[in-house]
């Protein structure tokens, strides 16, 4: 699987997080290019977010790239409104794009693989 794909994930509390933005804004912390992309203060929201079904979920978009959610709720048999509100929560984190097109908005897999990185 070509890297494109591919996001570094990371594990550490939220007032780490928040300190460690902090430090990058003000421009007194650099992040090398290994260190993870996206944060979650706990196992257990990684593990909702980047749930069995949600990682099918991410195949399913890079494999048929829908063109609108109501394509992809029609590919997966999923509700619209369920979809809607899952792709809204892995768009949050970055792992997946929300494209407005016209009248439709077309979801982008962002990431499929994941690396994780827990302290």
């Amino acid at each position: 699987m070509s890297n494109e794909y591919k996001v570094r994930i990371g594990i550490m509390p939220q007032e780490k997080i928040r300190e460690r933005m902090l430090l990058i804004a003000k421009g007194s912390y650099k992040p090398e290019p290994n260190e993870p992309k996206i944060w979650f203060t706990s196992m257990r929201s990684l593990a909702e977010v980047l749930s069995d079904e949600n990682r099918a979920l991410l195949h399913i978009i890079k494999d048929t790239k829908p063109n609108s959610i109501k394509e992809l709720s029609e590919t997966t048999g999923r509700k619209q409104s369920n979809l809607s509100r899952t792709l809204k929560t892995l768009s949050s984190y970055g792992i997946l794009e929300l494209i407005k097109e016209s009248k439709q908005v077309k979801p982008v897999a962002k990431a499929v693989e994941f690396e994780i990185l827990a302290a």
